[in-house]
């Protein structure tokens, strides 16, 4: 099931799951990174996920993917790994696409596995850039 997290309402263990998943999917998809760049990002991540709109996919009270967005911006999807290929990610992608008419993200390039999954889900790819803070090249892509 797909749901919003009221900011007002959100408890402590869903930000931690939240973060986990982050965390974890970061790490895994992007061995290209330095593994401390994503751990010395987490206290900044985590505020802003509080800032963001957060929808969860969650069974049975636990948390095992979610999706972020900053007005029409696609923060990122993220699923838990023992939960992956599964669909989740995909209904994540349908609830944020049936309420915004566009969307936009940043993705690496070398993320082959992100950036086929949003090719597959009709987004094209807008601009090519360097990310400032890891030098990795990146995508922008556009839906809608």
């Amino acid at each position: 099931m797909v749901r919003k997290i009221e900011q007002n309402d959100i408890q402590q263990n869903e930000i931690y799951q939240i973060m986990q998943i982050w965390l974890e999917g970061n790490i895994e998809a992007h061995d290209f990174v330095p593994k401390d760049y994503w751990i010395s990002n987490y206290p900044l991540v985590q505020k802003q996920i509080l800032q963001a709109d957060i929808y969860v996919y969650e069974t049975d009270g636990k948390i095992q993917g979610f999706v972020g967005m900053i007005d029409d911006y696609l923060a990122g999807i993220f699923v838990n790994r023992n939960c992956r290929s599964f669909g989740i990610g995909h209904q994540l992608l349908n609830h944020v696409k049936s309420i915004h008419p566009v969307l936009e993200l940043h993705v690496y390039q070398k993320n082959r596995r992100a950036v086929e999954f949003y090719l597959g889900e009709g987004f094209s790819v807008t601009s090519e850039s360097v990310d400032g803070e890891t030098g990795e090249l990146e995508y922008t892509m556009s839906w809608g």
